[in-house]
This record gives C-alpha cells, structure tokens and sequence, in this order.
C-alpha cells in the first residue's frame, strides 16, 4: 500500500469518526439518518452530472449496496440512541474489520503476510477492549444493534469492494451509490416515521449538523471506495477503523463519557497496527 493511499485512508477514518459524532448528537434518530441521505442526493446527484457511467456489471453491486447502506444508517443511529458513542462505535467496526478480512482472505482468495494479519488482528483486540469497557448507558439492545451493524459494514464493504472493481471508476461507482441511498434513505425514513409533522420539523431543526454529517460521510466514504480499487480490502478496512481513535474522544468531549486508561492504551494498539500495516509487506 502506498503512502498516499494510507494517509488518504487515514483522513477518511477521520472524518468518518467526526460524521458518526454528528449523528448521535442529533436526538431523533430518523431525522439523523434522512439529513445525511439528503446531502448524499445532493452531491451524488452533481456528482454523477459530470462523472461516467460505471461499467453495466457494477449495477447489482451498486442496488445490493443501496439496500444495505439504507439498513446501516438506519439502525446505526438506532445503536447510538442505546450506547455510549464511545462503546457503540468501537464494537461495530471491530466485527467489520473482522468480517471483512475473513471472507476477503477465505472467500476472495486476497493474500496477506503474517505481519499484516498480525496488524489487523491487533487493530480488531483494540476495538474490542475499547468497547467492552464499562458503560454507564449500555444496553443489551444497544450491544445487539452494535454487532448488527458491525455485520451490515462488512456485508457492504465487500459488496462495495467486489463493485468498485467491475465498475471502471471508481469515483462514478460512489456517485451512483450516494445517489441511490440519497432517494433510499430518506424514504425509508419518512415511512417509519410515526409523526410526520414533527419528522419535518426535526430536519429544518437539525439540517445543519445532519447536512454537514452527510457531507463528511460522502468524502470519506468515496475515499475508501477508490483506496479499495487499488488496495487489498482487509487493509482498507482496517486503516479506516482507526477512526475509533476519533471516538473515543469525542465520547468524552461531546457526550462526557468517561477517557479511561484502557481506553487510551487500546487506541494506542490501534496505531502499532497503523505501523505493521504501512510497513510489512504481503
């Protein structure tokens, strides 16, 4: 992996920390969901103004994708309204992660070195510390929505991987993805809501927060698609978890949740992951 596939990787686990905060900050979690699919059929939509058609065979990836992203938005502000942010996020990215390099290396047929696996298996022990860590607001809910999460994000990072891969541009695949979640998400949110008028009255409340959150959650997820055209996927997904570090942080200043030693140890095993990753090769 290069190096600026890696640091590209690492800004996108950034602002994917950052989006995550912005939507457990916002109370309503339908309201949350639909104000990021918004600002993904903004920009997806000029996007694909000016972008190529992807290939004819990235469509059922793209409407597969479509599906489960819609699922993923939905029930991750679902987990943030039962857990600590500091607890949620760390969970589901650790099942991704480990998800995703079990079937890219068993089903896909990717190959790692031992120090890559050792990396990425050091990246998934310091997700799971963080998030086993005692919780004030966690719930048995909470935790299950987490691990469903998790298991959605790596169901549509390899569908979104085998995709971008077929699709002949990779930024043309994300325009296309946003573009569909952007018409995807905000329905499905409208019909599940049970108060229309206070649904609508919730986006004009929240649609700066929740505007911005969609903006950041499109870079950085157009990032990770295009590192993921030219990267083994399990070392894609594990550089963009490094985001937990994002996490744990704003736990504390956003949402008062308590900045534990463990906490900080474990974020630091994220970054000897960071390392064995940049520096072994496969």
């Amino acid at each position: 992996m290069s190096g600026g596939i890696l640091l590209a990787v690492l800004g996108a686990a950034l602002l994917h920390g950052t989006w995550n905060a912005l939507a457990k900050l916002i109370p309503d979690r339908l309201v949350s969901s639909a104000l990021i699919g918004l600002a993904y059929l903004l920009l997806g939509g000029l996007a694909c103004l000016v972008l190529p058609l992807p290939a004819a065979g990235a469509v059922p990836s793209l409407l597969l994708s479509a599906v489960l992203q819609t699922a993923y938005l939905i029930l991750l502000t679902a987990a943030y309204a039962a857990s600590d942010f500091g607890t949620a996020y760390p969970l589901m990215r650790g099942v991704a992660v480990l998800g995703v390099t079990a079937v890219s290396v068993l089903w896909l047929g990717e190959s790692l070195a031992p120090g890559q696996l050792l990396a990425v298996l050091l990246v998934v022990v310091a997700l799971a510390v963080l998030a086993l860590r005692s919780s004030r607001t966690q719930t048995r809910r909470g935790l299950l929505l987490a691990l469903v999460v998790g298991a959605v994000v790596a169901a549509y990072s390899l569908v979104d991987g085998v995709g971008v891969r077929s699709a002949g541009n990779a930024l043309s695949y994300a325009a296309w993805l946003f573009l569909l979640q952007g018409v995807t998400v905000p329905l499905t949110c409208w019909v599940l809501s049970r108060d229309r008028r206070a649904f609508l009255a919730g986006l004009r409340r929240h649609a700066r927060p929740g505007m911005l959150g969609g903006v950041l959650s499109l870079i950085a997820y157009a990032v990770v698609v295009w590192a993921q055209s030219l990267a083994p996927l399990a070392l894609v997904s594990a550089l963009r978890e490094t985001g937990v570090i994002v996490a744990v942080f704003a736990g504390r200043l956003l949402f008062r949740e308590p900045l534990t030693t463990r906490g900080v140890a474990a974020s630091g095993l994220v970054a000897v992951g960071i390392v064995l990753l940049r520096t072994t090769t496969a």
